[in-house]
């Protein structure tokens, strides 16, 4: 069971911190078992504004926890404390793959470990963050960035986008999907590495695509139109238009797009069909207007994703867990 450990402590930012608990905290071994095994690790009891938390383990635990994950720094002016980073630094040593949720990447960069590297951060402290540790890359233009052990996001919403990230690294794009579905989170957003996040399908529900969804996911192959699924819906293109706008924040074609390139991924990392195989699957039609459209939206063609997701999945490096 793969072990996450959040580290918290005085002057972490709620929303991040929640949205790592609700991630990796919460049972969900009904959708994915075994799911993962969670703790949270501070100096003592955490006071975070109003709330007051109280850790399982020291940050003494972290170099024991296969994932550190770093919430939000509230005060980027104030250094973080060094208890904090001197506990990430020994993680990221020990072998555990060190996560920053939107400015928890200065945790990072006082640790040493964005030295060298591409980073995020949100966008309204990306400036500081370079200006204050100049050995990093600071991109201000993506979601999240991912180094393979070392990974960083940018603020709020995009730290769900980096979490759901790991869920697909570590259990699969399908289970990703099952995760996103129940947290009833928005499409997923261009930019940065889009190629690893699903756009998830709205859930069952009494809004007026509620039968068409699952209708034409099971007819990706087939070369649909935005009039089919007018049709479908019993509803004019330009009415269906507004739904869609409303559920999924983009237009039809662009959400079909999205899941023939998000069913692509998934035969991609779970089966050994060719791309050719994978094109009619998925109503591309050639091998070429696969390519084509996976390496555009994606940003790397299909065999390199194929290679990409698999070296994640199956070459965990080891880890120290003495001591």
């Amino acid at each position: 069971m793969h072990s996450v450990a959040l580290a918290v402590t005085d002057g972490m930012l709620q929303f991040e911190l929640s949205l790592a608990i609700e991630v990796f905290g919460s049972d969900l071994t009904h959708l994915v078992d075994p799911w993962y095994e969670f703790s949270l690790c501070g100096p003592g009891t955490v006071r975070l504004d109003r709330y007051r938390l109280e850790p399982d383990h020291g940050l003494d635990h972290l170099p024991h926890a296969d994932t550190v994950i770093v919430p939000g720094w509230a005060d980027t002016d104030v250094d973080p404390p060094v208890e904090l980073v001197d506990a990430v630094r020994a993680a990221h040593a020990a072998g555990a793959r060190v996560v920053s949720l939107c400015t928890g990447a200065f945790v990072l960069a006082a640790a040493g470990l964005l030295n060298g590297k591409r980073a995020t951060t949100h966008w309204a402290h990306t400036g500081e963050l370079a200006r204050r540790h100049p050995d990093v890359t600071v991109d201000p233009d993506v979601l999240y960035v991912d180094n393979g052990d070392v990974l960083t996001s940018a603020g709020k919403a995009a730290a769900m986008d980096l979490c759901l990230h790991l869920v697909r690294l570590d259990h699969g794009s399908a289970n990703a999907n099952k995760i996103a579905r129940r947290l009833v989170v928005p499409p997923h957003r261009e930019g940065g590495q889009a190629q690893f996040i699903s756009t998830p399908v709205p859930g069952p529900g009494n809004h007026p695509l509620a039968e068409l969804f699952p209708w034409v996911l099971q007819r990706l192959d087939e070369p649909l139109t935005v009039e089919d699924l007018a049709r479908q819906a019993r509803m004019s293109s330009r009415h269906l238009g507004r739904h869609f706008k409303s559920l999924t924040g983009t237009t039809p074609l662009q959400w079909l797009h999205a899941q023939r390139i998000r069913h692509a991924q998934e035969l991609l990392e779970t089966t050994d069909d060719t791309v050719d195989t994978i094109a009619t699957a998925t109503g591309m039609g050639t091998s070429t207007t696969l390519r084509r459209h996976f390496h555009r939206t994606v940003g790397v063609p299909p065999d390199t994703y194929r290679r990409t997701f698999r070296s994640h999945t199956h070459s965990r490096p080891e880890r120290d867990t003495s001591g």
